[in-house]
This record gives structure tokens, C-alpha cells and sequence, in this order.
């Protein structure tokens, strides 16, 4: 049942509704213009259909709109730019040199204009071919407007007629995405699990999580048909997403100190009916996340409450032990406000959606991202100190390089044009990603070429080989942004499929296409190790810096709180996503840090724990927070103010040994203005809690300052070592 219900759900999925409407935008024209006797054309309006449907990225509709129009229009204006100049080799290199560094450099934008340049350079790599010069060109461009405009013609009518449609299947995915989240954290009360690396899974997840809302967020609060309008189905997504946010918020403050709890309570088996109860909240949101994916209204399938009552009953049979078991209570305290947040859900569902009430939330745009064209970003970035600056010279370097020497030992176009398309697919701007890709292309084109050549060869129907050929191709394009080497997998027997039906040797090209990219994977790779590099491990700085501010401000709430001001929910939850941010900008770091040669990675072990401890950190400052805003302000006294500013005290140590490295560093205001409150107060099971809360964020703290400070004097030690050697060298 749980397979059917996966197959299902990637059915109903965005991935293959976006694969779906590619191949209609792509295999339509074909199939009418080989009809017509037109093949070629409709090659170019596949073309034209396909550069303009990759660009086509979940978002607001406007968004959507605008990525489209400016992928063909700029894809329109490199195809007259690079086959005006076909002709010069000279020219080419030029062209292919400048263009390719002006779109690469769209990255500083935001990851849609990313795409947009992307697109426009394949545009020019694919017309990179002396036999195809300015005669016929404004035909051939009128044939890929026809097929741009087609595919928006496609994409905008589904987004007309289903507008909410693409809100539903992200909010899926983000739900799915919590799931997981909720699913790992389950395995820390498995006394078999590593601690250690259950953190690292946790954090890789918590990344996942955060990407997949913030995706829900431009779509449902960026577009006009959202929370901002009067229709039902709006509200009705916007309330769940809320609720999926406190949901895993409340999922985050589930901390504890794990290998304490594992020492203490392993031999009374209650852990593993915590892993149950958990893992089972885990499928309670898979099946929620399947029905709105299913668009279909969301119903309990299983009742916790009777779980609930067993966990509690265990836990005072340990209590007859004369056992401590007041964390094993707050854990169940956890739990049930999880459950709460999912019978909130359930009543939206049960209730008619009409009788929903209408919630404008007015700081809904605050949660944004907001990534605007600044030319001003674009020449700031004109440094080799930036990333996408170093990224766009190394890409348009070897485009133009390869293009010019392929040239001077007589390649043929299709094997020049291919190496450079497999180049630009490749070379990424971190060293780790580029050799992950370059693996994954070269073992897809290889496994695909070999299942091509069988297929070419053992079936000769040509009305069943273009079935296979659409299978291939709508799976390849539902697959790209969910296992990108089973999608190359896919597309290169749908290419070599392709060719033919125009009568080329199918074996001749599928191996002349494995040799394309074996070098094109080569040289990207090689590129990425010796032409301005961007290791991870030299520019890890700035995201400690931010990760350190924003659980900085994040836990300074609670002076304020402790002050007696009202707390302002929409400054607490701004607070809490840009820890999730920062925490997910760190986590990315490290994941890529690891895959840099083993030279490279010289302070891993320090970000290693730096990273955990900042998980631990974040996860019991939203737990206090949680405690701080529940309890009464009598509870509390001046050795908690004391305790709290010790620990801003250590993390205000941990960022000003990292001062800002760039203009676009934050800047760091410092919390002053503590309250004064009593010597000593009634002692009560909430002051207990947050006493001994502060005291474990307190040591935390110390250790993210440790950390810290260990790891610039590991980098200022092997810094002066190299020096040294690079001197004597000298």
C-alpha cells in the first residue's frame, strides 16, 4: 500500500506535471511538423519550447511570467549573436567567452535569473556550428518564438485554469519534507543510533525543510491569488502552511541532551515507544501531505491519543522507581503540542471551507525573500573575492577554450558542441558539487548509451520506438530535480533514440557521445581544481558569523520578554527563519566542505561540531523561548538575567572574532539594557525548567566560543605554515 501510495503521489507530484508539460510543449511540434513533411522545423520549434520550459521554475505566477519572456528573449538574442559570427573561429571564441561570463554572473540576481542565464547560454552552445551561418536566421528564430510561445501558452493556461495547483503540490512536498525531519529526530531515541551522525542527518534535513518553505512562501504570498484575495482555497493552504511552520517549530524544541537520556532510561524500553509514537507522526504526515497533493481534503487516519496515554503510564511506572523523569514528561508535552498543531489541521479540513474565516496576514510580505534586479549587487560582484564572480570567468575561460583548441585539432561540430554543453552542465561553482555532477552525468550517459543502442537495434516498429521515446523523454524532465543521474539515464537514449529516426549509426554517436563527455566532464573537473578554485574551507567564515548572529538575536527575545515587553510574534518568527537560514547556509557549507580533496579539508572535525552544537543551540533557545512566553514573569529571577547574559557574553565573543569580510557582511548590534528583577524568587517547577535551560545554553554558548576561537587558530597556524613553505619556495 505504502509503494502504491509513492507511485501515486509522484503521479500527482510538481516534478511530473513540470516533465508533463515539457514533453507536450516539445513532442507536440515534432509530431505535427513531421506530419507536414517539416522535421526540422519542428526541431527548432522544440527548441524554442524546451529552453524557455526549463526556465519554467515553481514560483509566483509573475515570477513564472517574467523568467519565460526573458529567457527568450535573450536565448533569441545569443542565437543572432552566435551565428553571426560562426563563421570566425576568432569571433566565436570571443562570443563564447563574453556571453557565457555575462549569463553566469545572472546568479548574483537570484536563482530564477540563475536559470534564465543558464538557458541563454545553452541556447548559444547549441548554435555553435560553422555550418550554420546569419543565412536563414530570422526563420529559424521565428520557429524557436513559435515554440517559446507555445510552451507559455501551455504553462499559462494550466496555471489559469488549476491557479492553485502548484500551492498545493509545494505545500506537499514542504509537509513530506517535515515528515522526514520528525522521522530522524524519532531515531535518537533508538539506543542502536549514533548520536553524532543522526545530527548530521538532521541538519542535511533541516536544510530540505527550509528550501521546500521557502518555495511555499513565494508561491502562496507572492502571487495575487493567495492570502491577499477572497477565494476559500487560498486561506484554506496559507492556514495549513502556518500551522506546518509552528508544527515543525515545535518539532525543533524537541532537544535534549540524547546521550543522557539514552544512559538513563534504555533499560526501562520507554525510548523506543517515544521512536513509535514519533515515526508514527511522521506517517500521519505523509498521509496529509498525499491528500492535498491528491487534491483531496485531509482526514485522520490515526488517533494519538491512546498512544499518548500508554507513554504517560510508563513513565509513572518508572516514577515508582524513584527515577527522575520529569525530561521524559517534556518530551510528552512536545508530542501532544505536535498532535494539537495536526487536529488543527484536521478541523479546517472538517469544517466547511467556506466558513473559513478570512485572515489577512499583513506582515506576510516581511517573510519574503526578496531577490530585486540591482545592477548595483551585479558590479559589487565584480571582484574575485566573490564566488560567482570567480565561477563566471572559470566557466567562460573553458567554454571558450575548449571551443578554440576542439577547433585547432578538427573536431567535429556535433563533438564540439557537445563537450561544451556537457561542460556547462558540469562545472559548477563549488569544487564538490562539479565533481558530484561529473559523476553522475558520465554513469548516466554510459548506462543510457548502452540501454539507446539495444533499443535501436532490437525494435524496428517505428510507432513503438517514438512510444519509448516520449516515455523516455517525459520521465528524463520529471526526474532532473529529483535524481539528476536517473534523468540523464533517461535522456541519453531518448536522444540517441531520436537520431534515429534521421538515419545516423546509433552505435557511432553513442560512442562518440560517451567520449564528449568523458572530456567535457574532464576538463570541467580539471577547470574547477586549478582555475579559481572556490573551496568551501576558505570561505567559511561568513556563515559561522551568521549562524552566531542570528541565534544571537534570536535568544536576546528573551530579555525583552524578561523586560515585560509584549513579544511581537511577527519579529519571532522573522528571528526564527533567519536562524533556520543561517543554520541551512552553514549546514550546505559543510556538506560541501566534505566533498573537497582530502587536503582541503583541514578544520572539518572543528565545523563539524561547530555545526552540531549550533543545531543544539538554535533547538533549545526555541524550547526556552517556548517556556519564557508560557510562564509567569515571577518565576524568575535576577540569576536567570545573570545566566542569559552570560551566554549573549559568549556568543558576542564568538562574533566579534569574525569581523565582517565584505560589504555585503551583517552588521552586529549588540543587546544592552538588562533587566533588573529580584534576587531570589519561589521555587516552582517552570523557574526549575528555565534554570536549568539557561545553564545548559549557557555551557553551549562557551562552547560555540571554544569552537570558534580553536578554529581561527587552526587556520592562522596552517596559514603561516604555508606561507613559510610557499617562501622558501620563492
Amino acid at each position: 500500500m505504502k509503494k502504491i501510495q509513492e507511485i501515486s503521489n509522484f503521479f500527482y507530484s510538481q516534478y511530473f506535471s513540470e516533465g508533463l508539460k515539457i514533453t507536450l510543449g516539445c513532442i507536440i511540434p515534432v509530431i505535427i511538423s513531421a506530419a507536414l513533411g517539416l522535421f526540422q522545423n519542428g526541431i527548432l520549434v522544440s527548441l524554442g519550447a524546451l529552453l524557455v520550459g526549463l526556465s519554467d521554475t515553481p514560483g509566483a505566477p509573475s515570477h513564472r511570467r517574467l523568467g519565460m519572456l526573458s529567457t527568450a528573449v535573450l536565448g533569441m538574442i545569443s542565437y543572432l549573436i552566435i551565428v553571426h559570427v560562426n563563421a570566425s573561429i576568432l569571433g566565436s571564441t570571443i562570443v563564447i567567452g563574453a556571453l557565457s561570463f555575462i549569463f553566469a554572473m545572472f546568479a548574483v540576481f537570484n536563482a530564477r535569473a540563475a536559470t534564465v542565464g543558464t538557458m541563454c547560454t545553452l541556447m548559444m552552445l547549441l548554435n555553435v556550428n560553422p555550418n550554420l551561418t546569419a543565412l536563414g536566421t530570422f526563420e529559424h528564430l521565428l520557429y524557436i518564438a513559435i515554440g517559446a510561445l507555445w510552451y507559455m501558452l501551455i504553462s499559462m493556461s494550466m496555471l489559469q485554469i488549476r491557479p492553485y495547483r502548484i500551492a498545493q503540490q509545494t505545500l506537499s512536498e514542504s509537509i513530506r519534507q517535515v515528515a522526514e525531519y520528525i522521522r530522524i529526530k524519532a531515531r535518537f531515541y533508538d539506543p542502536k543510533i549514533e548520536n553524532d551522525k543522526n545530527y548530521l542527518k538532521l541538519i542535511d534535513q533541516q536544510i530540505e525543510v527550509n528550501k521546500h518553505q521557502e518555495l511555499v512562501r513565494d508561491i502562496l504570498f507572492k502571487s495575487k491569488r493567495s492570502i491577499k484575495d477572497t477565494t476559500k482555497i487560498g486561506r484554506f493552504l496559507t492556514l495549513i502552511f502556518s500551522d506546518i511552520i509552528d508544527l515543525f517549530e515545535q518539532s525543533t524544541t524537541t532537544q535534549y541532551d540524547y546521550d543522557a537520556i539514552q544512559k538513563t532510561y534504555t533499560e526501562y524500553n520507554v525510548l523506543i515507544s517515544f521512536k513509535h509514537m514519533l515515526t508514527q507522526i511522521a506517517h500521519e504526515l505523509d498521509n496529509m501531505a498525499y491528500a492535498i497533493n491528491a487534491n483531496r481534503l485531509p482526514k485522520r487516519t490515526y488517533d494519538f491519543d491512546l498512544d499518548i496515554e500508554r507513554l504517560r503510564e510508563e513513565i509513572d511506572k518508572i516514577d515508582k522507581d524513584k527515577v527522575n523523569t520529569f525530561p521524559l514528561k517534556k518530551i510528552v508535552v512536545n508530542i501532544r503540542d505536535i498532535v494539537r498543531y495536526i487536529d488543527n489541521i484536521y478541523t479546517y479540513s472538517a469544517t466547511s471551507i467556506s466558513d473559513i474565516p478570512k485572515e489577512e496576514i499583513d506582515s506576510a510580505s516581511q517573510f519574503i525573500t526578496r531577490d530585486q534586479i540591482d545592477w548595483k549587487k551585479f558590479r559589487s560582484n565584480l571582484s574575485l573575492s566573490s564566488s560567482v564572480f570567480r565561477h563566471a570567468l572559470r566557466l567562460s575561460m573553458v567554454l571558450s577554450g575548449t571551443y578554440l583548441v576542439l577547433h585547432l585539432f578538427n573536431f567535429s561540430p556535433n563533438g564540439i558542441y557537445w563537450t561544451l554543453l556537457t561542460i556547462m552542465v558540469i562545472l559548477k561553482p563549488g569544487f564538490g558539487l562539479t565533481k558530484e555532477r561529473n559523476v553522475q552525468r558520465l554513469l548516466g550517459t554510459i548506462i543510457g548509451g548502452v540501454i539507446g543502442a539495444v533499443i535501436v537495434y532490437t525494435i524496428q516498429d517505428p510507432n513503438i520506438r517514438f512510444v519509448i521515446l516520449i516515455f523516455f523523454f517525459l520521465t528524463a524532465y520529471s526526474l532532473f530535480r529529483v535524481n539528476y543521474i536517473v534523468a540523464v539515464l533517461f535522456m541519453t537514449p531518448y536522444v540517441l533514440i531520436m537520431l534515429s529516426f534521421t538515419g545516423v549509426n546509433t552505435i557511432e554517436v553513442a560512442s562518440e557521445r560517451v567520449f564528449d563527455t568523458f572530456l567535457g566532464g574532464t576538463i570541467a573537473f580539471l577547470s574547477s581544481y586549478v582555475i579559481f578554485p572556490n573551496w568551501e574551507s576558505a570561505q567559511y567564515k561568513a556563515n559561522i558569523r551568521s549562524l552566531l548572529i542570528a541565534n544571537y538575536n534570536y535568544i536576546a527575545q528573551a530579555v525583552n520578554l524578561l523586560s515585560g515587553q509584549q513579544l511581537n510574534i511577527t519579529k519571532y518568527k522573522l528571528e526564527r527563519k533567519k536562524v533556520y537560514i543561517a543554520s541551512a547556509n552553514m549546514g550546505s557549507t559543510f556538506q560541501r566542505m566534505l566533498t573537497e580533496p582530502k587536503w582541503r579539508q583541514r578544520y572539518t572535525k572543528e565545523i563539524n561540531r561547530f555545526v552540531i552544537l549550533s543545531h543544539i543551540f538554535s533547538s533549545y533557545s526555541a524550547n526556552m523561548l517556548v517556556q519564557v512566553q508560557q510562564a509567569n514573569l515571577d518565576n524568575f529571577d535576577q540569576n536567570d538575567v545573570k545566566l542569559l547574559k552570560k551566554i549573549l557574553s559568549e556568543l558576542e565573543k564568538a562574533i566579534q572574532l569574525l569581523p565582517i569580510e565584505n560589504d555585503n557582511g551583517e552588521v552586529f548590534t549588540p543587546m544592552t539594557g538588562y533587566p533588573a528583577l529580584s534576587e531570589n524568587t519561589a521555587s516552582s517547577d517552570d523557574a526549575n525548567i528555565i534554570a536549568e535551560q539557561l545553564q545548559f545554553l549557557n555551557k553551549i554558548s562557551g562552547d560555540l566560543h571554544r569552537v570558534t576561537k580553536e578554529l581561527l587558530e587552526r587556520q592562522a597556524e596552517f596559514d603561516e605554515n604555508e606561507n613559510k613553505i610557499n617562501e622558501k619556495s620563492f
